[in-house]
């Protein structure tokens, strides 16, 4: 039995997070190991999609802060002989342009994702309502770990996607 404030990611781990649509991860390290998770070393780790049954509310607790939001996917990047998970990946989504540039804002002010970079990509779509553009923010460290934000924008759609992909820093 998993009595820690953490998630597992064994079956009854992802069960329990679909179920009660929160996970909590411990990067506080800088890495996320497959043994403090509850998965053996050879694992490739679960995908974890909860579809129409809500949005999952993620933390991550990295070295210096925390990082997270509200989605519906989270992936787990590695290989069968790491001992670790070398990114988690998560989707953001809003319904709105407003929302969105919501979103990419938040995540400069907490992970210092460039700022610069992030507004030059906000004018643009701003000015070009109808824009469609694949655009990666410069990654930001503030927190220990690697946070990137990988913008899947269409003015055509209704929803936004951001591409929250999460490495340690070294």
């Amino acid at each position: 039995m998993n009595t820690s404030d953490f998630s597992t990611l064994d079956t009854a781990g992802v069960d329990k997070i679909r179920t009660e649509l929160r996970a909590r991860l411990d990067l506080s390290s800088g890495k996320l190991m497959k043994s403090a998770v509850g998965v053996s070393d050879t694992s490739y780790g679960p995908e974890i999609n909860t579809q129409d049954a809500g949005k999952i509310k993620l933390t991550i607790v990295a070295p210096a802060g925390e990082i997270g939001g509200e989605t519906d996917r989270i992936r787990f990047n590695t290989t069968n002989i790491q001992p670790d998970f070398s990114e988690i990946t998560y989707f953001l989504t809003a319904d709105s342009p407003e929302e969105f540039f919501a979103l990419i804002r938040d995540g400069v002010e907490k992970y210092g994702i460039d700022g610069a970079s992030a507004e030059g990509w906000i004018s643009s779509a701003s000015a070009d309502p109808q824009m469609k553009s694949d655009f990666s923010i410069t990654s930001g460290t503030s927190t220990g770990l690697d946070v990137n934000y990988d913008l899947r924008y269409d003015g055509s759609k209704d929803v936004q996607v951001i591409i929250v992909h999460v490495r340690p820093t070294e």
